[in-house]
């Protein structure tokens, strides 16, 4: 199964969230579930962008690009246009 890196983006007030892990949809749930202590307050949350990766580490260093200045500006982008 291949890594994930996604986007979930607050229906509440529009703050995004980035992560990374196997399965996308079941981190979904969990984040709606309020499973998760950052995400619990911001309820409920929806994907917006995922990108997938053969290994771990390349889903996380991308993970992390995504969370950078840079990373941002990138997804303003995408989520903008």
């Amino acid at each position: 199964m291949p890594f994930s890196v996604y986007v979930l983006q607050s229906k509440r007030d529009g703050i995004r969230y980035v992560g990374s892990g196997q399965d996308v949809h079941e981190r979904l749930r969990r984040h709606n579930n309020g499973d998760y202590q950052f995400t619990k307050g911001h309820r409920p949350w929806q994907l917006v962008y995922k990108e997938e990766y053969e290994t771990r580490s390349k889903a996380v260093r991308r993970e992390c690009f995504l969370k950078s200045g840079q990373g941002r500006k990138f997804l303003d982008g995408i989520l903008r246009g």
